[in-house]
Protein backbone atom coordinates (compact mmCIF):
# COMPACT_ATOMS: atom_id res chain seq x y z
CA UNK A 1 0.00 0.00 0.00
CA UNK A 2 1.10 3.61 -0.55
CA UNK A 3 2.41 4.97 2.73
CA UNK A 4 2.29 8.54 1.41
CA UNK A 5 -1.47 8.63 0.85
CA UNK A 6 -4.52 8.76 3.09
CA UNK A 7 -8.21 8.88 2.32
CA UNK A 8 -11.79 8.40 3.35
CA UNK A 9 -15.21 8.25 1.77
CA UNK A 10 -18.87 8.76 2.55
CA UNK A 11 -22.10 7.96 0.68
CA UNK A 12 -25.78 8.76 1.09
CA UNK A 13 -28.88 7.44 -0.65
CA UNK A 14 -30.41 10.92 -1.03
CA UNK A 15 -34.02 10.97 -2.26
CA UNK A 16 -33.65 7.78 -4.32
CA UNK A 17 -35.16 4.40 -3.43
CA UNK A 18 -31.80 2.64 -3.77
CA UNK A 19 -28.16 3.68 -3.47
CA UNK A 20 -26.48 2.69 -6.73
CA UNK A 21 -23.16 4.30 -5.78
CA UNK A 22 -20.16 2.46 -4.36
CA UNK A 23 -16.69 3.51 -3.24
CA UNK A 24 -13.35 2.22 -2.04
CA UNK A 25 -10.79 4.25 -0.10
CA UNK A 26 -8.06 2.06 1.36
CA UNK A 27 -4.28 2.15 1.11
CA UNK A 28 -3.39 3.88 -2.14
CA UNK A 29 -6.68 3.04 -3.88
CA UNK A 30 -9.50 5.59 -4.01
CA UNK A 31 -12.42 4.87 -6.34
CA UNK A 32 -16.00 6.06 -6.88
CA UNK A 33 -18.51 4.15 -9.03
CA UNK A 34 -22.04 5.26 -9.92
CA UNK A 35 -24.31 2.52 -11.25
CA UNK A 36 -26.44 3.50 -14.20
CA UNK A 37 -29.72 4.82 -12.79
CA UNK A 38 -32.78 2.93 -13.98
CA UNK A 39 -30.74 0.07 -15.45
CA UNK A 40 -30.98 -3.48 -14.18
CA UNK A 41 -28.17 -4.25 -11.82
CA UNK A 42 -26.92 -0.68 -11.40
CA UNK A 43 -26.00 -1.15 -7.76
CA UNK A 44 -24.43 -4.52 -8.55
CA UNK A 45 -22.42 -2.99 -11.40
CA UNK A 46 -21.02 -0.24 -9.16
CA UNK A 47 -20.08 -2.80 -6.50
CA UNK A 48 -18.37 -4.94 -9.16
CA UNK A 49 -16.27 -1.98 -10.32
CA UNK A 50 -15.10 -1.36 -6.77
CA UNK A 51 -14.36 -5.06 -6.24
CA UNK A 52 -12.07 -5.06 -9.28
CA UNK A 53 -9.75 -2.61 -7.49
CA UNK A 54 -9.61 -4.31 -4.09
CA UNK A 55 -6.57 -6.48 -4.98
CA UNK A 56 -4.53 -3.28 -5.44
CA UNK A 57 -5.04 -2.17 -1.83
CA UNK A 58 -2.19 -4.35 -0.57
CA UNK A 59 0.10 -3.80 -3.58
CA UNK A 60 3.24 -1.75 -2.98
CA UNK A 61 4.11 -0.21 -5.28
CA UNK A 62 1.13 -0.08 -7.64
CA UNK A 63 2.09 0.18 -11.32
CA UNK A 64 0.16 1.74 -14.23
CA UNK A 65 -0.13 -1.75 -15.75
CA UNK A 66 -1.94 -3.01 -12.65
CA UNK A 67 -4.39 -0.12 -12.87
CA UNK A 68 -5.08 -0.92 -16.52
CA UNK A 69 -5.66 -4.55 -15.56
CA UNK A 70 -8.09 -3.50 -12.82
CA UNK A 71 -10.13 -1.44 -15.30
CA UNK A 72 -10.27 -4.42 -17.66
CA UNK A 73 -11.33 -6.65 -14.78
CA UNK A 74 -14.06 -4.16 -13.86
CA UNK A 75 -15.47 -4.47 -17.36
CA UNK A 76 -15.47 -8.27 -17.10
CA UNK A 77 -17.27 -8.19 -13.75
CA UNK A 78 -19.91 -5.75 -15.01
CA UNK A 79 -20.50 -7.96 -18.03
CA UNK A 80 -21.09 -10.84 -15.60
CA UNK A 81 -23.64 -8.70 -13.75
CA UNK A 82 -25.42 -7.95 -17.03
CA UNK A 83 -25.60 -11.64 -17.91
CA UNK A 84 -26.93 -12.54 -14.47
CA UNK A 85 -29.62 -9.84 -14.53
CA UNK A 86 -30.60 -10.45 -18.14
CA UNK A 87 -30.28 -6.79 -19.09
CA UNK A 88 -27.83 -3.93 -19.50
CA UNK A 89 -25.77 -2.97 -16.48
CA UNK A 90 -23.25 -0.17 -16.34
CA UNK A 91 -21.31 2.10 -14.04
CA UNK A 92 -19.09 5.12 -14.06
CA UNK A 93 -15.55 4.85 -12.72
CA UNK A 94 -13.47 7.64 -11.29
CA UNK A 95 -10.37 6.94 -9.26
CA UNK A 96 -7.13 8.26 -7.84
CA UNK A 97 -4.53 5.51 -7.49
CA UNK A 98 -1.21 6.08 -5.73
CA UNK A 99 1.33 4.62 -8.16
CA UNK A 100 5.06 4.54 -8.71
CA UNK A 101 6.19 5.73 -12.14
CA UNK A 102 9.83 6.24 -13.13
CA UNK A 103 10.72 5.61 -9.50
CA UNK A 104 8.65 8.57 -8.30
CA UNK A 105 5.26 8.78 -6.51
CA UNK A 106 2.33 9.93 -8.63
CA UNK A 107 -1.43 9.93 -8.50
CA UNK A 108 -2.92 8.21 -11.53
CA UNK A 109 -6.40 9.72 -11.93
CA UNK A 110 -8.69 7.62 -14.12
CA UNK A 111 -12.15 8.24 -15.50
CA UNK A 112 -14.94 6.62 -17.47
CA UNK A 113 -18.31 8.38 -17.34
CA UNK A 114 -19.49 11.54 -15.60
CA UNK A 115 -18.28 11.13 -12.04
CA UNK A 116 -15.46 13.60 -11.42
CA UNK A 117 -12.05 14.17 -9.85
CA UNK A 118 -10.92 17.56 -8.58
CA UNK A 119 -7.61 18.83 -7.24
CA UNK A 120 -7.93 21.38 -4.45
CA UNK A 121 -5.60 24.34 -5.01
CA UNK A 122 -6.03 26.77 -2.13
CA UNK A 123 -9.82 26.94 -1.98
CA UNK A 124 -10.22 26.40 -5.72
CA UNK A 125 -11.52 23.08 -7.06
CA UNK A 126 -9.62 22.37 -10.27
CA UNK A 127 -11.58 19.80 -12.33
CA UNK A 128 -9.15 17.17 -13.60
CA UNK A 129 -11.47 14.79 -15.41
CA UNK A 130 -13.63 15.55 -18.45
CA UNK A 131 -17.19 14.25 -18.33
CA UNK A 132 -18.16 11.57 -20.82
CA UNK A 133 -21.65 12.97 -21.31
CA UNK A 134 -23.92 14.34 -24.00
CA UNK A 135 -24.03 17.80 -22.46
CA UNK A 136 -20.22 17.93 -22.27
CA UNK A 137 -20.13 17.23 -26.01
CA UNK A 138 -22.60 20.09 -26.54
CA UNK A 139 -20.43 22.39 -24.41
CA UNK A 140 -17.30 21.37 -26.33
CA UNK A 141 -19.11 22.11 -29.61
CA UNK A 142 -20.11 25.57 -28.36
CA UNK A 143 -23.81 24.80 -28.60
CA UNK A 144 -24.53 25.38 -24.89
CA UNK A 145 -22.70 26.98 -21.98
CA UNK A 146 -21.47 25.07 -18.90
CA UNK A 147 -24.22 26.83 -16.93
CA UNK A 148 -26.89 25.66 -19.38
CA UNK A 149 -25.51 22.12 -19.13
CA UNK A 150 -26.54 22.02 -15.46
CA UNK A 151 -30.23 22.19 -16.43
CA UNK A 152 -30.23 20.64 -19.89
CA UNK A 153 -32.87 17.87 -20.28
CA UNK A 154 -30.15 15.45 -21.48
CA UNK A 155 -27.77 16.15 -18.59
CA UNK A 156 -28.03 12.54 -17.35
CA UNK A 157 -27.00 10.96 -20.67
CA UNK A 158 -23.59 9.32 -20.30
CA UNK A 159 -21.59 8.60 -23.46
CA UNK A 160 -19.09 6.17 -21.92
CA UNK A 161 -19.41 3.66 -19.10
CA UNK A 162 -17.95 0.50 -17.68
CA UNK A 163 -20.25 -1.99 -19.35
CA UNK A 164 -20.60 -0.32 -22.76
CA UNK A 165 -18.26 -2.81 -24.43
CA UNK A 166 -15.54 -0.26 -25.18
CA UNK A 167 -12.02 -0.67 -23.75
CA UNK A 168 -9.79 1.94 -22.19
CA UNK A 169 -10.14 4.95 -19.94
CA UNK A 170 -8.94 8.53 -19.56
CA UNK A 171 -5.83 8.87 -17.40
CA UNK A 172 -3.93 11.78 -15.88
CA UNK A 173 -0.70 11.74 -13.90
CA UNK A 174 -0.72 14.13 -10.94
CA UNK A 175 2.49 14.89 -9.07
CA UNK A 176 2.26 13.65 -5.48
CA UNK A 177 2.99 17.02 -3.89
CA UNK A 178 2.75 16.94 -0.09
CA UNK A 179 -0.52 18.52 1.01
CA UNK A 180 -2.32 17.93 -2.29
CA UNK A 181 -5.98 16.98 -1.74
CA UNK A 182 -8.07 15.23 -4.40
CA UNK A 183 -11.87 15.02 -4.40
CA UNK A 184 -13.66 12.19 -6.21
CA UNK A 185 -17.43 12.36 -6.48
CA UNK A 186 -20.49 10.90 -8.15
CA UNK A 187 -22.65 13.40 -10.05
CA UNK A 188 -25.08 13.65 -7.14
CA UNK A 189 -22.61 16.13 -5.62
CA UNK A 190 -22.22 18.33 -8.70
CA UNK A 191 -25.97 18.45 -9.33
CA UNK A 192 -26.47 20.64 -6.27
CA UNK A 193 -23.05 21.94 -5.15
CA UNK A 194 -21.09 24.37 -7.37
CA UNK A 195 -17.37 23.90 -7.86
CA UNK A 196 -16.61 27.00 -5.79
CA UNK A 197 -18.35 25.49 -2.76
CA UNK A 198 -16.68 22.11 -3.34
CA UNK A 199 -13.30 23.83 -3.18
CA UNK A 200 -14.08 25.85 -0.07
CA UNK A 201 -15.55 22.94 1.89
CA UNK A 202 -12.79 20.49 0.89
CA UNK A 203 -10.04 22.99 1.68
CA UNK A 204 -11.36 23.96 5.09
CA UNK A 205 -12.39 20.52 6.34
CA UNK A 206 -10.06 18.39 8.42
CA UNK A 207 -9.45 14.70 7.90
CA UNK A 208 -10.50 13.03 4.63
CA UNK A 209 -13.53 11.28 6.13
CA UNK A 210 -14.73 14.52 7.70
CA UNK A 211 -14.34 16.38 4.41
CA UNK A 212 -16.17 13.68 2.47
CA UNK A 213 -19.08 13.66 4.92
CA UNK A 214 -19.33 17.46 4.92
CA UNK A 215 -19.58 17.53 1.12
CA UNK A 216 -22.21 14.79 1.05
CA UNK A 217 -24.24 16.46 3.80
CA UNK A 218 -24.05 19.77 1.93
CA UNK A 219 -25.35 18.15 -1.27
CA UNK A 220 -28.29 16.64 0.63
CA UNK A 221 -29.06 19.98 2.30
CA UNK A 222 -28.98 21.72 -1.08
CA UNK A 223 -31.59 19.32 -2.46
CA UNK A 224 -29.70 16.93 -4.72
CA UNK A 225 -32.00 14.52 -6.53
CA UNK A 226 -29.54 11.62 -6.62
CA UNK A 227 -27.31 9.37 -4.56
CA UNK A 228 -24.20 11.23 -3.39
CA UNK A 229 -20.75 9.73 -2.86
CA UNK A 230 -17.50 11.56 -2.12
CA UNK A 231 -14.00 10.20 -1.56
CA UNK A 232 -11.13 12.41 -0.40
CA UNK A 233 -7.53 11.38 -1.14
CA UNK A 234 -4.69 13.26 0.56
CA UNK A 235 -1.00 13.32 -0.24
CA UNK A 236 1.13 13.00 2.87
CA UNK A 237 4.93 13.18 2.92
CA UNK A 238 5.63 11.84 -0.55
CA UNK A 239 9.22 11.64 -1.71
CA UNK A 240 9.45 14.00 -4.65
CA UNK A 241 12.20 14.76 -7.12
CA UNK A 242 13.73 18.14 -6.14
CA UNK A 243 14.53 18.75 -9.81
CA UNK A 244 10.82 18.48 -10.73
CA UNK A 245 9.70 21.65 -8.93
CA UNK A 246 9.49 23.61 -12.17
CA UNK A 247 7.70 20.91 -14.15
CA UNK A 248 3.92 20.74 -14.69
CA UNK A 249 2.15 19.12 -11.75
CA UNK A 250 -0.55 17.64 -13.97
CA UNK A 251 0.35 15.46 -16.95
CA UNK A 252 -2.10 13.89 -19.35
CA UNK A 253 -1.97 10.41 -20.87
CA UNK A 254 -4.63 9.17 -23.29
CA UNK A 255 -5.64 5.54 -22.67
CA UNK A 256 -8.88 5.58 -24.68
CA UNK A 257 -7.79 4.10 -27.97
CA UNK A 258 -5.06 1.74 -26.82
CA UNK A 259 -4.78 0.52 -23.26
CA UNK A 260 -1.06 0.89 -22.71
CA UNK A 261 1.15 0.89 -19.62
CA UNK A 262 3.14 3.85 -20.89
CA UNK A 263 2.14 7.29 -19.68
CA UNK A 264 3.35 10.09 -21.92
CA UNK A 265 5.01 12.83 -19.89
CA UNK A 266 3.78 15.78 -21.92
CA UNK A 267 2.23 18.95 -20.54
Amino acid sequence: MARWSAGGGFTAIGPRAQNQDAFLSEGGVHVVADGMGGHAGGAEAAAAVVDAFRPLVDADPITPAEVSDAVARARELVEEVARSTGGYSGSTLTGAIAIEYDGEPWWLVINVGDSRAYAIDGTHAHQITVDHSHVQELVDAGRITPEQALWHPDRNLVTRAIGDGRPGFDGWLIRARPGLRLVLASDGLMKSVPDASIGEIAANAGRPLEAAQMLVDHAIAEGTNDNVTVVIADTLDARTDPDASGEPWIVWGDFLEDVDTTVERSA
